[in-house]
């Protein structure tokens, strides 16, 4: 369903569908979420399978029709916040005493690739107030007729493309799908037909504000410039994080446990809905900086001007991701080390993660301006 090799196809009598590998890990290392549970009835995943292809190019042209793009109304930008122009404190001169970051796995030592701390003044411009939700890019990828992102097949929201396939299944695949997918905490085993399609339409529409991810680097710009916007620069989005002091978190210089997500609170999917803590909020009013998901900048990882650092790493084949995610997990004794306004990533931009999302940034015009203005109306 993501390209040419990986041919997506259904019939009706469900006996024949491609095979796909679906391997899914975070940027920390870690395998997670298997495709579907042991107990899912492989008419199960082939149902989700062909629900998915149903909305590719793949799929229309297996079934010999044309596909059809529906008129999408565009997210609003009606979250975006004006982070007013002057000058901000960027990067950390601070040098590690131990092989912590080695200890780890890292292959940088900590803080080296954010040295030197400058200032930089930067114009006025627009930062989206929270991550770009699953909702947002699902009318995204209907407008474009693409595919979704691959966990939704694992967390079953591909369904949310298609809520009318439900009414197509058996009692019994309802009640599978309810159990063995969408894990409603119910026995499902008594439940009518009716009463399982709302229990599992009320989940997908729980899942629309969650941060969509396992999207590439071009797949987010793609997204931002679809609604006119553009991915946030390096520089943009440590300011939307630490404001004009350069304050080590969102919320101070204090490391404070539980301000963010980072997996300590086990969300059923690991990521959290957008603003769920309150307390990770910038001194901009921006939301989920120090967790939830990490995300993709515009930049390359490169060093900054005057750096006393030479990696191997820096150049035009990683792209910097910023903020932690809810992969670092409770136990993590260096835990606010990633959640840090100056910490950076480095992905490879073809690569999609479990727990890198993105937001969405823009110029300071009358243009967005006036967007802005219609929006509130």
């Amino acid at each position: 369903m993501t390209n040419g090799s990986n041919k997506c196809f259904c019939v009706t009598n469900n006996k024949a569908f491609s095979k796909r590998k679906f391997v899914f890990s975070g940027h920390s290392g870690k395998y997670r979420n298997p495709f579907f549970s042991s107990s899912a009835p492989l008419s199960i995943a082939v149902f989700l399978l062909c629900v998915g292809c149903l909305m590719t190019g793949h799929a229309a042209q297996t079934l010999n029709a044309a596909p059809q793009t529906p008129a999408i109304e565009k997210p609003t930008i009606d979250d975006l916040v004006l982070i007013p122009t002057g000058e901000f404190i960027m990067g950390d001169d601070k040098v590690e005493k131990s092989n912590m970051a080695g200890e780890f796995g890292n292959v940088k030592p900590w803080y080296l690739d954010e040295h030197p701390k400058h200032k930089v003044k930067l114009p006025a411009y627009y930062i989206e107030e929270h991550e770009v939700t699953n909702e947002q890019y699902l009318a995204y990828v209907t407008a474009f007729n693409i595919s979704p992102p691959d966990n939704w097949l694992t967390s079953g929201y591909i369904l949310r493309l298609r809520t009318n396939a439900l009414n197509t299944l058996s009692l019994d695949k309802l009640q599978q799908l309810a159990a063995n997918v969408f894990r409603i905490d119910k026995d499902t085993r008594r439940m009518s037909k009716e009463e399982l399609i709302k229990d599992i339409k009320d989940k997908l529409q729980s899942m629309d504000n969650l941060p969509v991810t396992y999207v590439t680097w071009q797949q987010a710009s793609n997204y931002c410039r679809w609604i006119g916007l553009r991915l946030p620069t390096e520089e943009e989005w440590e300011k939307a994080a630490r404001g004009p002091d350069g304050q080590q978190f969102p919320w101070g210089n204090e490391f404070k446990k539980h301000m963010a997500n980072t997996g300590a609170e086990q969300w059923e999917t690991g990521v959290a809905p957008i603003e769920s803590y309150p307390t990770d909020k910038s001194p901009y009013g921006i939301y989920d900086l120090a967790g939830n998901v990490s995300e993709w900048t515009a930049d390359w990882y490169k060093p900054y001007p005057g750096s006393d650092y030479n990696s191997e790493l820096f150049g035009e084949k990683f792209k910097v991701a910023r903020g932690a995610g809810w992969s670092g997990g409770e136990g993590h004794y260096a835990l606010q080390l990633f959640q840090r306004g100056a910490y950076r990533s480095n992905l490879e931009p073809e690569q999609k993660y479990d727990d890198v999302g993105f937001r969405c940034a823009a110029d300071d015009s009358p243009e967005i301006h006036a967007r802005i203005s219609h929006t509130h109306k």
